[in-house]
């Protein structure tokens, strides 16, 4: 299982086997590269130990305090503090964790043993996990469960209906049958002779506290981001930052180039030459480029060309597994081309998310009188691939028969039934708090993956937890002002990233595939979908698909986001039904490259 995922951990493995658990660890070394670093890792008596992936920013405040209760320390690891935290505070040790982090405890002292796996408040690192036979599995990725005797891939067309409705995926539900991903925020344990439990810790909500005023909320939030990016360059390897044209990347690698030197930077940016509407803005290396010459960074660009999704394609979807989101092969670019400098990159995801940043989403849920009128609104909003009434139309077989049960409202309600009937009230913090239990979820899926099948460790300083808290509660009407989302950290930033970057019209980073699908990639896409092994799936209906590639082929109706998950839903099942293997599966490259 373990070497199947070394990708995640290049640099050292370790096993731990006792009794009824035997858990592997693959070692990315970012804190203390010495050998007192490796995993498994164990507390004075050996009674405790742990595996684990990610990092704590707030380690070195948490060991201080441990170290005055009494607790000795041999490394100078983060890894150490979680398993002291967890002698001094048991299962809620992950309330005094800031970081990102996936890990299991394995606990000697109680019975037989006890296990304890957690996950970040956010999700930021991945869990999943499987039953085989009545063995509980665990991985960070669920290509280690293929090394797994017993385990069988079969697809789970639950998952495809949810995933081919939001192009997401709400549940804990994978596409692989009877494998699920531990929720965020959430911690399992489990024990011999007893069925494993889950629980969840937290979640991200949002609310209107009292109004403190607008410099306090200023003020307030310049102050936690920079220290949030100042307490993210921890490393005792090479730390970078990515950097498009936009306010998120430029505010962080703003803070961070103060901080180190020549900071590397990298982009992606596509040929746009010929294009128009808002495909013509999609490139945006030259405000990159612009910025990153005000702020002395070392610069690198890689130029994505439609030709690179077939070549990526497969790569991409062996790492990814767990499909979510729009297509990702340009974000999967830039963290290798990332990867051949720096092993930890810095990352703007969760700024959006975290201060308003999607007004025209926003707008769908405004005027919400309940939850429930606000789960009918936002499911049609998201049910941006095949909504409910379209479904007998494209889906045949077996399939069909399963989306007949599923329901986009309740699949939506269910995401905010645990908040008070009165949420409703604010539609704007209501719509916040949804999207970061769902869209931001599979982004992080995304963001994690794409980076660790280069051993790239991702951060994201907006997410950080003082920052997270500190804004959950700040009156909307900072966040959302005439229309204009973000409006507190644009005026938080100024000062910071030249004022045509704060000001600027949002442009989020996305090929410009409407013209690329109509085009150049039009035969590529006619032959995973209605070539012979796509058609033998028998999951969709041949006139449906030929429909779908014609009206976009004509330009008469724009189906790239459609187009873009059956293709890769296609790969999917090359890769891990028929087992198409890529011939890249993940690591390092050979660290060089061109600057630009």
């Amino acid at each position: 299982m373990g070497a199947l995922i070394a990708h995640r951990g290049p640099d050292s493995e370790g096993y731990l086997i006792d009794g009824p658990v035997a858990l592997a660890n693959r070692r990315l070394a970012v804190i203390d590269l010495s050998s007192a670093g490796r995993q498994p890792l164990f507390n004075e008596d050996g009674q405790i130990g742990i595996v684990y992936n990610g990092e704590l920013y707030n380690f070195q405040s948490l060991r201080e305090t441990l170290v005055q209760r009494g607790h000795r320390f041999r490394s100078a690891t983060d890894t150490e503090v979680i398993i002291h935290a967890y002698e001094e505070y048991g299962d809620d040790c992950v309330q005094h964790f800031n970081g990102i982090f996936a890990f299991a405890i394995w606990d000697r002292r109680v019975g037989d043993g006890r296990l304890l796996v957690a996950r970040d408040r956010f999700g930021i690192k991945p869990l999943y996990y499987t039953f085989v036979d009545g063995v509980l599995a665990f991985a960070s990725e669920v290509k280690a469960f293929l090394g797994l005797p017993g385990f069988q891939v079969a697809l789970d067309l639950d998952a495809v209906t949810e995933y081919l409705t939001f192009q997401n995926l709400y549940s804990d539900r994978t596409l692989f049958r009877g494998v699920r991903m531990l929720a965020p925020g959430s911690i399992m344990t489990a024990s011999t002779g007893h069925a494993p439990r889950t629980s969840r810790y937290w979640q991200p909500t949002f609310s209107t506290g009292a109004d403190k005023g607008e410099a306090f909320y200023v003020n307030g939030v310049r102050e936690r981001f920079e220290e949030a990016v100042r307490r993210q360059l921890m490393s005792d390897v090479a730390v970078g930052s990515y950097l498009s044209g936009g306010m998120d990347s430029g505010s962080i690698t703003a803070i961070a180039s103060r901080q180190i030197p020549h900071l590397h930077t990298f982009t992606g940016g596509f040929n746009v030459r010929g294009l128009g509407g808002s495909e013509a803005l999609t490139d945006e290396r030259a405000a990159a480029e612009m910025m990153s010459q005000r702020m002395g960074t070392e610069h690198y660009t890689v130029v994505v060309q439609p030709s690179d999704v077939e070549r990526l394609l497969p790569e991409l979807v062996w790492h990814l597994e767990d499909l979510r989101l729009a297509s990702s092969y340009h974000n999967y670019a830039v963290a290798r081309l990332a990867s051949r400098f720096v092993t930890v990159v810095l990352a703007g995801a969760g700024g959006d998310e975290l201060f308003a940043g999607y007004p025209w989403r926003y707008a769908h849920a405004a005027g919400s009188t309940s939850l429930d009128d606000f789960a009918s609104r936002y499911a049609k909003y998201w049910s941006i691939l095949v909504p409910d009434h379209a479904k007998p139309d494209l889906f045949v077989g077996e399939l069909a028969r399963t989306s007949a049960a599923f329901s986009a409202i309740d699949a939506t309600r269910a995401v905010i039934s645990d908040l008070p009937a009165d949420a409703s009230r604010d539609p704007l913090h209501l719509a916040m708090t949804f999207e970061a239990r769902t869209y931001l979820a599979g982004l992080f899926v995304v963001e994690d993956k794409v980076s660790m099948a280069h051993s790239l460790e991702s951060r994201v300083p907006f997410l950080d937890n003082d920052l997270v808290d500190f804004v959950a509660t700040m009156p909307s009407h900072y966040k959302l002002r005439d229309g204009t989302g973000k409006w507190i950290l644009r005026r938080a930033m100024a000062g910071l990233i030249p004022d045509e970057i704060l000001n600027a019209r949002k442009q989020g980073f996305a090929p410009p595939e409407d013209t690329w699908f109509r085009g150049a990639l039009q035969p590529y896409l006619r032959e995973m979908l209605l070539g012979s092994r796509g058609s033998a799936r028998e999951l969709f209906s041949r006139p449906a698909i030929e429909t779908l590639l014609d009206e976009h082929a004509s330009g008469t109706q724009n189906h790239k986001k459609l187009l873009w998950s059956l293709v890769s839903l296609e790969q999917w099942q090359r890769t891990f039904l028929d087992g198409d293997r890529p011939a890249f599966t993940g690591g390092r490259r050979p660290r060089t490259g061109t600057q630009r």
